[in-house]
């Protein structure tokens, strides 16, 4: 499939790049070769197989959110570069 100029700068200016005019070409042809394997994907008899949005089946691995004791406030500190009166002490953003 070939593409015309102005469909690979569309392409090439959805994805923020600039191209040369050897690099235009290389693109096409590129992109070219991609659609095609693409069309070979859809030759596959994918019935029966269920839509998935990975190959593995996942599951979150997070335990239990239950309270528990927290840290001495001078445990918590001890590594701050600065800090005053039980708070952390950061450099000033605003003006």
């Amino acid at each position: 499939m070939e593409f015309t100029r102005e469909e690979i700068d569309y392409v090439a200016h959805l994805a923020r790049i600039a191209l040369s005019g050897q690099e235009r070409a290389l693109f096409g042809s590129q992109l070219a070769s991609i659609l095609g394997y693409f069309r070979k994907l859809e030759e596959l008899d994918t019935d029966g197989v269920p839509a998935t949005a990975h190959p593995l089946g996942l599951r979150n691995v997070f335990r239990d959110d239950e309270p528990g004791e927290s840290l001495p406030p001078e445990e918590l500190l001890a590594n701050a570069p600065r800090h005053r009166c039980g708070c952390y002490e950061v450099p000033r953003i605003l003006d």
